[in-house]
């Protein structure tokens, strides 16, 4: 294509869409990004079809932001169709990054999630218990659907990543700054995170810390918090001391606790297991007995700790 134009391609995989809003939120400057950019593909704004991108030339695009997690074929096949089209490819968000929401289905086998949703479901008709197959024969002719797999992955169990951009969604600040790098050509060194911080996010954090220790663990709407106190610190759970900052400190600062969105900090292997050890510091008892008590008031630990970065962490899928 004879253009100096940028020649950019987005895709949503197995994931919510917001990552696509948060595009959108970038307000006015989508309109310099159209001024500077063609946007050859992206499904959700652009009638582009999987042929089209077939079609191009081998690094024909300069930019692919690749959003959501690997759950099926049709997502592997995207993934890597366009690491294969593309120059520079981005996993944009927590779910093309670590595997994010989608990735809590690795708690379930494939069968179990089929049996939930198409066999054991209070909506499904009486009768009407079938489980859709990746082809079925009809009328002489073969249907075909995406193949279910057994777990979710992140982007970069399927293809080679160059540049990782976290968050549920990322900060439409940082998606900004990111496009523009792209434009400049002042992109950092391949395999970086962008657009986050090496610092944790209580390093950003404006409520005031004590190092005081716990007895119990709350949900947010148990007690009545203190706007300018640490969160945990108050038996909230808040992945602060385990997650990078770079989102602007978004929940805190609405009474929420920090969800880990933004990933691990650099070095750590297992999001889930810094922020246990960060809990484990807290806890105000040397009993066994009564710890194991605390401990049994932790709402949902996996649901938190592995929210975002289950696919990405030690413990990856069920075994079962």
């Amino acid at each position: 294509m004879a253009t100096n134009k940028l020649q950019v391609a987005i895709y949503w995989g197995a994931a919510c869409g917001g990552c696509d809003v948060a595009v959108l939120d970038t307000n006015e400057f989508i309109l310099d990004l159209a001024a500077a950019a063609d946007i050859r593909f992206w499904p959700i704004a652009v009638d582009g079809k999987y042929s089209d991108v077939e079609a191009m030339a081998d690094g024909e695009l300069d930019l692919a932001l690749f959003n959501g997690a690997v759950r099926n074929s049709e997502n592997e096949h995207v993934a890597k169709l366009l690491r294969k089209k593309s120059k520079v490819l981005v996993a944009l968000g927590s779910c093309a990054h670590m595997g994010g929401i989608p990735g809590l289905a690795n708690l379930a086998t494939k069968e179990e999630i089929l049996l939930t949703a198409y066999l054991a479901n209070p909506s499904v008709e009486p009768g009407n218990q079938t489980i859709p197959q990746a082809r079925t024969a009809i009328d002489g002719m073969t249907l075909e659907i995406p193949y279910f797999f057994k777990r979710v992955f992140r982007l970069a169990d399927v293809v080679d990543v160059d540049y990782f951009l976290p968050g549920c969604p990322p900060a439409p600040v940082q998606i900004r700054n990111v496009l523009l790098a792209v434009v400049k050509g002042e992109l950092p060194p391949r395999g970086s995170v962008v657009g986050a911080s090496d610092r944790a996010l209580c390093d950003d954090c404006p409520r005031t810390k004590s190092e005081k220790k716990l007895k119990a663990f709350h949900r947010p709407y148990e007690i009545v918090q203190d706007p300018t106190r640490c969160l945990l610190e108050q038996g909230i759970l808040c992945m602060g001391p385990a997650t990078r900052s770079g989102c602007g400190v978004r929940c805190p600062n609405s009474n929420q606790g920090c969800r880990g969105c933004y990933g691990p900090l650099p070095g750590v292997t297992d999001q889930g297991a810094k922020f246990l050890s960060a809990l484990a510091s807290i806890i105000d008892s040397k009993d066994p007995k009564e710890i194991d008590e605390i401990l049994a008031g932790l709402p949902d630990f996996i649901g938190l700790a592995y929210r975002f970065g289950l696919p990405a962490s030690t413990l990856q899928r069920s075994y079962r």
